[in-house]
């Protein structure tokens, strides 16, 4: 299902559902515990709402809900324990916001032992299988693209989908596993029925031919059996638009791409104030790393370059100088590289920390970049992947961000293959932005940094 466009099973959103209910009422066992703790069930609600929030945005931060079925308990209970960590201390910190909050302090290390106990219930194979919401999918199409669609379905973790089988089309290619195929000796709409399909997704780039069954698959999706077609089940899975699939007549018919007064309202007055809040908070960082910067290796310590923003239009973005001040002496533009020398001891760790593109803060509240939105590429990469991707120039119809769904998705590119794999996620962004996955880009942000991912 879609929640404000963005695709979410209702597997997991279930799950979701009672993971934060049962968060909610940790808390409220913890109160309980509390023997000396007089008067804390009077307005408990709000503390206890804060709690269950920050709890479950530490498991989305920690991707405890990606947990696979294969991992081993040990690393899934230590992640647990992450996670019940987290949320107790961000709940500690917020707390203060909520009035009276300070008191509830005293129980929640009880409500963090009870939520850690939740954590390793709900990632235990008997509650995170879902086997009831178990989606059956019939795969029309027995070629590459068929194949492809079911290596898809097996990594998103969001929900369970089974392909029960592939069902061949005259005249197109077979590469699926014989024993998977399904000989169509009836109507498809009776054999949908037979099978119990809940899905069919049609794996086929090219609809020319009449290979398709089209009145069935009309009558299919008049019984109220969801039909895809490979572009929209790609998007929806892996989120990201395909750029080998894709056609200019998908982008220009389909849904998405909203660009309207309240949602540019809604980004520019987030983007203010999240932007002087941060910029507020960084400060002290600021001036600590520019002063390592400088007993390394001098001046500058801010480096500014050209990019290219929305619309085409360039702009000077600002970036704690990482490299060394000769990293690119002849004039030539070069992708930073994995181990690169060019980068010094202090850089290496502003990179892998972001704390290098603080001063996009600046640029944020200037008005020429967004919190969220696709990285800006200097002219020099824009002029040639412009030439060699489709498409390319699509990402320039929103503001450029600070991070990105690219950024923490595919982290680092750098090559034109990369670039090509990125732009399929930038896509994605540009074609669903919402508040909704801007929330999301942020808590998988604060993950990658976390964690030191994709940096160079």
């Amino acid at each position: 299902m879609a929640v404000l466009r963005q695709y979410l099973s209702v597997a997991a959103l279930v799950h979701a559902l009672i993971g934060v209910a049962l968060f909610f009422v940790s808390f409220f066992a913890a109160t309980g515990l509390q023997v000396h703790g007089r008067g804390l069930s009077d307005g408990v609600v709000v503390p206890a709402l804060v709690f269950a929030a920050m709890t479950w945005i530490s498991t989305l931060v920690l991707r405890l809900s990606k947990v696979q079925g294969s991992e081993r308990f040990a690393p899934v209970a230590w992640r647990a324990l992450g996670a019940a960590t987290l949320g107790t201390v961000l709940t500690y910190f917020a707390l203060y916001l909520v009035p009276s909050g300070k008191s509830y302090h005293p129980v929640l290390f009880e409500a963090g032992v009870i939520a850690f106990f939740i954590l390793v219930v709900l990632q235990s194979p008997l509650v995170s299988r879902r086997e009831a919401l178990t989606k059956r999918v019939l795969v029309l199409g027995a070629g590459d693209e068929a194949v492809a669609v079911e290596e898809a379905l097996k990594e998103f973790r969001h929900g369970n989908h089974v392909v029960i089988g592939f069902v061949p089309l005259d005249g197109r290619p077979t590469t699926a596993p014989a024993h998977r195929l399904v000989m169509a000796r009836e109507p498809l709409h009776d054999l949908v029925r037979r099978l119990r399909v809940n899905e069919i997704v049609v794996a086929v780039k090219d609809h020319r031919g009449g290979a398709l069954p089209m009145e069935d698959l009309l009558e299919c999706r008049l019984a109220g059996i969801r039909v895809h077609a490979i572009e929209n089940i790609y998007e929806r899975l892996r989120g990201r638009v395909p750029i080998e699939s894709v056609k200019a007549s998908w982008l220009i018919y389909g849904d998405g791409f909203r660009q309207n007064w309240l949602r540019n309202f809604e980004k520019r007055s987030v983007d203010v104030v999240a932007s002087l809040v941060l910029l507020t908070l960084a400060i002290p960082v600021l001036v600590v790393t520019a002063i390592a910067i400088f007993l390394e290796s001098g001046r500058p310590i801010l480096y500014k370059q050209d990019r290219v923003g929305r619309g085409g239009r360039s702009f000077v973005i600002w970036k704690l100088r990482s490299m060394r001040t000769d990293a690119e002496a002849d004039g030539k533009a070069r992708w930073a590289q994995a181990g690169d020398t060019r980068i010094t001891r202090v850089g290496r760790f502003i990179r892998k920390t972001r704390i290098d593109e603080l001063p996009q803060l600046l640029n944020v509240l200037r008005g020429d970049m967004s919190l969220i939105g696709p990285r800006p590429e200097r002219q020099t990469f824009v002029d040639q992947l412009a030439t060699e991707i489709p498409f390319y120039n699509a990402r320039h119809s929103v503001k450029p961000g600070l991070t990105g769904w690219a950024q923490v998705r595919y982290y680092y590119g750098a090559s034109s293959e990369d670039a090509k794999r990125k732009l399929e996620y930038d896509l994605y962004y540009v074609k669903n932005h919402t508040l909704l996955l801007d929330i999301i880009i942020l808590v998988e942000t604060i993950r990658v940094v976390l964690r030191g991912e994709g940096a160079r």
